[in-house]
């Protein structure tokens, strides 16, 4: 665990330049606390896993790939990839969830089809709590969606909505934790999606029915 000053330093470089990788490191490990002991067996494949992300390059894949539509999510954002400091890449290595947890994060947002709203940040925190990655997010997990709920009221039915989806999604998905999504950026999504198990029944019965009645409407030749 990284020294008081050590966590001091990271916020202190988060409010003056904007660097978001090293608290976002150091608090995830905080969330680390009581990790389910299967997902400590599955992220020995991907300890100290941390390929630099190109943004430029990510944004001339085709439309619809995951690098594309994660591109465009953290430009529309205003977000750079989380970079760590060289001091804490060892803190990292022996901490793979709390630098899984950190650099997928985003990643989760796009696939999981949640914006960084409230009620799109209660959906994602959600998720984590449906995959039973730790005890301490379990734990925090109500305080986090009151937080959210004090400080947007107007947005209660949208927050709780969120978090009922992002929890159902969670309990039906594959660990995504441990999935390398850096190795499959010119995938389609959707097809991340489904192999992730990120689609929930309703959700593909209602696209279903909406090809079906597009194909209706198109084969009518009514305009759509």
């Amino acid at each position: 665990m990284a020294t008081i000053n050590r966590f001091i330093k990271a916020y202190k470089d988060y409010f003056t330049k904007g660097e978001t990788g090293d608290a976002a490191l150091l608090e995830s490990e905080l969330y680390g606390w009581g990790t389910n002991p299967d997902l400590l067996v599955q992220l020995q494949d991907v300890s100290g896993y941390y390929p630099k992300i190109d943004l430029a390059q990510l944004s001339q894949l085709p439309e619809g790939t995951l690098g594309y539509e994660y591109a465009q999510h953290m430009h529309k954002n205003g977000i750079q990839p989380l970079e760590i400091s060289d001091d804490l890449r060892i803190e990292a290595e022996r901490h793979p969830f709390a630098l899984r947890y950190t650099v997928t994060h985003d990643i989760f947002h796009i696939l999981l089809g949640f914006d960084t709203s409230y009620p799109g940040e209660a959906g994602v925190f959600a998720f984590t709590v449906g995959q039973n990655y730790t005890k301490a997010l379990n734990l925090v997990y109500p305080l986090i969606k009151l937080i959210f709920l004090m400080l947007r009221p107007m947005q209660a039915q949208a927050i709780f909505a969120s978090a009922r989806r992002g929890k159902e999604l969670g309990k039906q998905a594959t660990c995504l934790l441990t999935y390398r999504f850096e190795e499959n950026w010119t995938r389609a999504i959707a097809d991340i999606r489904s192999e992730l198990g990120l689609v929930l029944a309703d959700e593909q019965l209602e696209r279903q029915l909406n090809k079906a009645t597009a194909k209706i409407l198109s084969q009518e030749g009514v305009a759509i």
